[in-house]
C-alpha cells in the first residue's frame, strides 16, 4: 500500500496497513524552519538553508529526502501568493534573529528596525506601512493591526472586509494546474490549501496581505461584531461562501478529483477552556455559510473537506459533523472536556482525526524523549483503531523543540507501525 492509497483509507474510515503521517501539507500541520534544520542535521542530510515557504510562521520546507526519512505520507498544495501579498520564489538568504540562515522569497521586502526587530510589508511595497513584525527575540512575525480610525457601525461597508478576496485569474488556476501535476508524480496524497473558503480567519483579520486594510481590522472589534454586528458578518460571509463556491467550480475544472482534501479553513472556535462563542451563534452565523460551501463539494467533488480549530470545541462537534466537515484537526487533548478516548468513541464513526499525536505545548518542548514515545503510542492506540486517523502534533512544530523529542515523535509513530 502507498502513500496515497494509506492515507485515502483512513479518511474513508477504513483501516490502513499503517498509520499514515502527516507534516508540512497545511499551515498547521507543518513544521518550523528551525526545526527543520536541526532535523537534516540529525539525520545528516546534505547541509543547505531551509526554504520558508511559510513566512508569517515561519515554516520550512520539507524536501524529498527528509520526507523520506520522517516517512511523510502527504504532499500539500499553497496559494501562490503568501500570507504578505508575494508569491514564493527568486529565493533570496535572510538572517533570522535566532542566528539561522534561511531562503525566504525574493519578494518579500523585510528591514531591520530597532534592537534588531524585522517588519515585512504588503506585496513587497515599502512605501506603505508594515503589517507584520518580528521582534528581536521572536521566532516568528506577528500581524500589526492597522485599523482605519474609529469603526462607525452604522456605516460599515461588507466589501472592505472582502477587499482581500476576489475570482481567481488565469494565472491562479495554471499555477494550481502546475502545482497539481507535480504532486501527481509522487505516490503521496494531495492536500490542497487553495486559499479561498477561509471565513475571515480570526487569525488573518488584519488584512497582512493588504497595503490599506480598510473594514473591521482589529481582532476585538471582529469578536464583538459577532454579537452586536451579525447582519453584517452574514453580509460578509455570504459574499465569502458565493465567491467560494464560484472559485472552487473553476479551480475543479482544473485539477477535477486529483486531489484527496481540501483545506477549507483555520477559524478557531475554541480557548483552553471554552468555546469563543455559543452554539447558538454557531448555528445562526456560521453554520449556515460552512454548509453552503460543503454541500457544494460533497454534490461535485471526491474531495474530503479538513477544518481547523484549536481548543475546547467538544460542544461543536457534531455541529461540524452536521456542517459538512469530514476531517477535524489537531483534537488539543489537553484543552477543557477533549478526552481523547472519549473524543474517537463519540465521534469517530463521523469525523476523521488529523492530529492529535504529541501536544506540542508541553511534552514536546518541555518532556523527555521517553515520554514522548509513550504519548505518541497512547495516542495512536486511542485515535488509530477503526481508522479515520492521520498523524500529526497538536498543531505545528515550534521552535527550540529539542530535536531530540522530534526524533521521538517519528520514532515513535514508526515502533506503532511496526516499522
Amino acid at each position: 500500500m502507498n502513500s496515497r492509497e494509506r492515507v485515502r483509507k483512513a479518511i474513508n474510515h477504513e483501516q490502513p496497513d499503517k498509520v499514515p503521517v502527516d507534516f508540512g501539507s497545511a499551515p498547521v500541520t507543518s513544521i518550523h524552519a528551525s526545526c527543520v534544520a536541526e532535523l537534516r542535521e540529525y539525520y545528516g542530510l546534505e547541509k543547505r538553508p531551509v526554504k520558508v515557504h511559510e513566512p508569517f510562521q515561519m515554516l520550512g520546507w520539507l524536501d524529498d529526502d527528509l520526507m523520506d526519512v520522517l516517512g511523510i505520507d502527504t504532499v500539500g498544495i499553497s496559494p501562490r501568493n503568501t500570507l504578505f501579498g508575494v508569491p514564493n520564489g527568486d529565493w533570496k538568504e535572510f538572517r533570522t534573529p535566532w542566528g539561522q540562515e534561511v531562503l525566504i522569497s525574493g519578494h518579500l521586502e523585510i528591514t531591520e528596525g530597532r534592537n534588531g526587530a524585522f517588519f515585512v510589508y504588503p506585496q513587497g511595497d515599502r512605501d506603505v506601512p508594515p503589517s507584520g513584525h518580528m521582534p528581536s527575540s521572536g521566532y516568528y512575525f506577528d500581524l500589526i493591526t492597522r485599523q482605519q480610525d474609529t469603526i462607525d457601525s452604522k456605516n460599515l461597508n461588507p466589501e472592505e472586509n472582502l477587499e482581500e478576496f476576489g475570482e481567481l485569474g488565469d494565472e491562479d488556476l495554471e499555477y494550481f494546474k502546475v502545482q497539481i501535476n507535480n504532486a501527481l508524480r509522487s505516490e503521496c496524497a494531495i492536500v490542497a490549501n487553495f486559499g479561498i473558503t477561509p471565513f475571515v480567519d480570526v487569525g488573518l483579520i488584519q488584512g497582512p496581505t493588504l497595503k490599506h486594510p480598510k473594514g473591521i481590522r482589529n481582532l476585538t472589534d471582529w469578536l464583538i461584531a459577532t454579537v452586536r454586528q451579525p447582519d453584517y458578518l452574514h453580509e460578509v460571509f455570504g459574499r465569502q461562501s458565493d465567491l467560494a463556491i464560484s472559485n472552487l467550480g473553476k479551480v475543479f475544472n482544473v485539477v477535477g478529483n486529483n486531489i484527496d482534501v481540501l483545506y477549507l479553513c483555520g477559524y478557531d472556535f475554541g480557548t483552553q477552556t471554552s468555546t469563543f462563542c455559543s452554539p447558538q451563534t454557531f448555528d445562526s452565523l456560521f453554520a449556515p455559510y460552512y454548509k453552503k460551501v460543503t454541500g457544494w463539494i460533497h454534490e461535485n467533488t471526491t474531495w474530503k473537506i479538513f477544518k481547523h480549530t484549536d481548543g475546547a470545541i467538544e460542544p461543536f462537534m457534531t455541529k461540524f459533523i452536521e456542517a459538512g466537515i469530514d476531517i477535524l484537526n489537531p483534537i488539543q487533548w489537553r484543552a477543557k472536556n477533549m478526552d481523547p478516548q472519549r473524543i474517537k468513541d463519540t465521534y469517530g464513526k463521523d469525523l476523521v482525526f488529523w492530529g492529535a499525536g504529541v501536544d506540542t505545548q508541553k511534552t514536546i518542548p518541555y518532556g523527555t524523549p521517553k515520554e514522548v514515545r509513550e504519548q505518541v503510542l497512547e495516542m495512536c492506540a486511542i485515535f488509530s483503531q477503526g481508522g479515520g486517523y492521520i498523524f500529526n502534533s497538536v498543531h505545528n512544530l515550534l521552535p527550540r523543540s529539542p530535536v531530540e523529542n522530534i526524533v521521538a515523535m517519528f520514532e515513535g509513530v514508526k515502533e506503532f507501525n511496526g516499522d
